[in-house]
């Protein structure tokens, strides 16, 4: 959890790794403590969106780009109502924004939400550090909450590991909400919240479909009740071996053999509804530059991706499950990881990586269009 006061800018700072590793550096947005799991994303741009994205919650993100806020803030691009990340770690941060829809500085927007920063130190060497010994738990200090080294070390080595971390009930509404469809409207689409950003339900709507987005807690009654031609599941936070509410719902979903897609969260919902196992990755895949190929049709394309688990599936054979046969439809090209799934004998599949495209690139988005196709013959 982050507890912060604003302050100036230029306060002292200290990033602690769990390891006993520490960086030393400048107050960025607001200032005192807080602690997250220390991660690193490789975006250039996006960070806007990146910060907004729930599925950070309780992440302190290192931007590997060294200059951030250039553009500044607007009130556009936000994926939800708040900045989700614990806190936030940059290189070289603009002086003066620069953009027209530019409202304020990164900076003002970080001291006006709490989110405790930290700026001019190496994160090139953080990076690479993280890269040899992964992500870690880590705290980030600055002005008045600043204590000597050891101190500061064993109460990083006191916060909660990611792994066995339930998050996606904190960040999901709690409240149904309708997205409606841009021009006529073709489908119905129940979404479950388990940390969804803004753009996604938006992308199903620019194809004709109203989107009904459901808390996390959602049952499958209500579900059906808004009598959906197919069922989404979002991305989101944490640990999905803990998620075993929403992997039930799965699979109430593909006993009815609805059309369904699910993304980042969501694969691994559909990765363990189909008796696969999950597992944490050293560092994980964050940023929008990660190459993938979909195995499907043979195409590559970059993707953009938050996501420090993954589904352990088998690369090189259809497997047989309870809802019938199923095989890894999309492999991450750096590492072999499994960044998809789609099951052949019904209409359900997912992939690991954010086709929505915020903040880009948008090579996936034709994997809206295949939900749709899925919904269409379903209906036919």
């Amino acid at each position: 959890m982050t507890t912060s006061t604003r302050g100036a800018a230029k306060a002292p700072a200290v990033l602690v790794l769990e390891d006993g590793r520490i960086f030393r550096g400048r107050a960025y947005g607001a200032v005192g403590e807080t602690f997250g799991e220390a991660v690193f994303s490789t975006g250039m741009t996006g960070y806007q969106e990146t910060l907004t994205d729930p599925s950070y919650d309780r992440q302190i993100v290192v931007a590997t780009a060294p200059q951030i806020g250039n553009t500044g803030w607007n009130d556009e691009d936000d994926e939800s109502g708040r900045i989700w990340v614990s806190g936030y770690v940059v290189r070289d941060p603009a002086r003066v924004p620069s953009n027209w829809r530019s409202k304020r500085s990164l900076d003002e927007e970080l001291q006006r939400q709490g989110v405790v920063g930290i700026s001019g130190i190496d994160t090139r060497a953080l990076t690479r550090h993280l890269r040899e010994r992964g992500s870690m738990r880590a705290g980030v200090f600055s002005g008045e909450a600043i204590a000597p080294d050891a101190d500061l070390v064993e109460r990083v080595q006191a916060q909660p590991h990611m792994k066995g971390a339930s998050l996606y009930e904190e960040v999901a509404t709690k409240e149904a909400y309708v997205v409606p469809a841009v021009g006529e409207k073709r489908f119905t689409v129940a979404a479950v919240d388990l940390g969804i950003k803004g753009m996604t339900p938006h992308r199903m709507a620019e194809r004709g479909i109203e989107v009904h987005v459901l808390p996390a807690t959602a049952t499958a009654d209500e579900i059906y009740a808004v009598a959906p031609d197919g069922v989404f599941f979002s991305n989101g936070p944490g640990d999905p071996a803990t998620a075993d509410g929403p992997v039930a719902l799965m699979q109430a979903v593909l006993e009815r053999r609805t059309p369904l897609f699910g993304i980042c969260f969501g694969n691994q919902i559909l990765g363990r509804a189909l008796g696969f196992g999950t597992y944490k990755l050293k560092y994980g895949h964050r940023g929008i530059n990660q190459p993938v190929q979909d195995r499907t049709t043979g195409k590559v394309e970059v993707t953009a991706h938050n996501h420090g688990f993954a589904v352990d599936a088998p690369l090189d054979k259809v497997s047989d499950t309870k809802f019938g046969r199923a095989e890894v439809s999309h492999v991450c090209l750096n590492d072999n990881v499994v960044e998809g799934l789609q099951l052949l004998d019904q209409p359900a599949f997912s992939v690991q990586y954010h086709p929505e495209a915020a903040a880009g690139p948008h090579d996936a988005a034709y994997l809206f269009d295949r939900f749709v196709s899925l919904m269409e013959g379903q209906r036919a």
